[in-house]
């Protein structure tokens, strides 16, 4: 029997009634998994999971411990587990060459593509946590009206955020820096600045500001009011909305290094090339026309959501070899079962406990994160190594 697609007529009222109706089911959904105090907690570490993340031997562990000067976790059975803010403590003894030295400047990256579905909450977010593990101070700005990543925070954008809980009041010229908004997360030293849909009307409020005076620069809104930030923080990490709008380019016009997720898609590939050369085009516009520059220490493209059985990605994947070269990252996300599970569940890799999904599958994801996070943080410890060379530089000169 032949069975035929019908339609059915939708009014505006349907269509009204239709949204509350998804809206009350995400808000029960939400509510269930994201209690942030109740259900929202991040990882403990093993013995073993702790010696990989500081990069020594378990025996260095052990030995440590009778020093009794840094926090001996708690003992279940015969297993020894450590908090993530334990953890961090560790990270930070042990990994000491690899924190911020003094007089250097916390660093910007922005997470950017034009099109949605590339992973790119996910891989801001799994960074912001990775780079935080290793000991790291880290802010999360969210300024995708969607806020996904708040929502991956166990924040909820439509019912938790109000206009002061975000960087709306700064691009409004209400406030000069982001101080105000900041909040701390269920995850050791990672902050929060959130989003909601309201920071849509940022698209409103500065173009209305560039036009009733034409020395104000909108671009630089962002940058400037993250400046005290960057005393606070070592890295602040930034996600953007899936468009080039007014609030990624100041996002871009702040950072110092930007990652952008690209599956290997022809129509993904395709974007990219859209993206970057509007980009050049408003930064020639807005920028090098008033004989400014920007420069960035570093971009990189990361190969996300990649399927290994799919011939057709190989040959996208030449592609973005051949025309992005020595950016692109050596390592790729793959799409697998572990970041569908961990995204049903509201979360990352990196907030499933080990055991929770097959052991190859979730091993394979997280090692790949895990690579990211070491790639990215080479790159920033090279920009600390800069700066202070810079700074001797400038002292000398005096």
């Amino acid at each position: 029997m032949d069975i035929k697609q019908t339609i059915k007529r939708q009014s505006l009222e349907d269509i009204e009634i239709q949204a509350q109706r998804i809206a009350g089911m995400m808000d029960h959904i939400r509510a269930a998994m994201l209690a942030p105090t109740a259900v929202k907690l991040a990882p403990s570490l093993s013995t073993a999971q702790l010696a990989e993340l500081c990069g020594v031997d378990k025996s260095k562990i052990a030995y440590r411990l009778t020093r009794g000067d840094l926090p001996s976790g708690n003992i279940h059975g015969n297993r020894r587990e450590w908090t993530m803010a334990e953890a961090q403590t560790w990270s930070r003894d042990l990994r000491a060459s690899h924190i911020r030295p003094k007089g250097a400047a916390g660093i910007t990256i922005t997470v950017a593509n034009f099109k949605g579905g590339v992973a790119k909450t996910t891989s801001a977010v799994t960074l912001a946590q990775g780079l935080s593990m290793r000991g790291h101070r880290v802010l999360l700005l969210d300024l995708d009206p969607q806020g996904s990543a708040t929502t991956l925070f166990g924040v909820l954008p439509d019912a938790e955020v109000d206009p002061e809980h975000t960087a709306m009041p700064l691009f409004a010229g209400d406030e000069d820096n982001l101080s105000y908004a900041i909040r701390p997360t269920y995850w050791p030293h990672i902050d929060l600045v959130c989003a909601a849909p309201l920071l849509y009307g940022a698209e409103f409020i500065l173009p209305a500001r560039q036009a009733k005076d034409p020395g104000f620069e909108f671009w630089r809104v962002l940058d400037r009011g993250l400046d005290t930030m960057r005393e606070a923080y070592d890295v602040i990490v930034i996600d953007t909305p899936p468009s080039l709008s007014y609030v990624t380019i100041n996002a871009l016009m702040a950072a110092d290094g930007v990652i952008m997720p690209l599956p290997p898609s022809a129509l993904d590939f395709a974007s990219s090339a859209q993206f970057w050369d509007l980009f050049s085009d408003l930064c020639n516009q807005l920028i090098r026309s008033r004989g400014k520059n920007k420069s960035f220490e570093f971009i990189d493209v990361l190969l996300s959501r990649v399927e290994a059985s799919d011939a057709a990605s190989s040959v996208v994947r030449q592609w973005v070899l051949e025309g992005y070269g020595d950016k692109v990252l050596p390592i790729e996300i793959p799409k697998t079962a572990v970041a569908a599970t961990a995204s049903a569940e509201f979360g990352t890799v990196y907030d499933l406990p080990r055991g929770s999904v097959n052991s190859k599958t979730f091993a394979r994801a997280r090692d790949a994160y895990d690579r990211m996070c070491e790639l990215v943080e080479q790159q920033i410890e090279a920009v600390w190594a800069r700066q202070l060379s810079e700074s001797v530089l400038l002292s000398s000169g005096d």
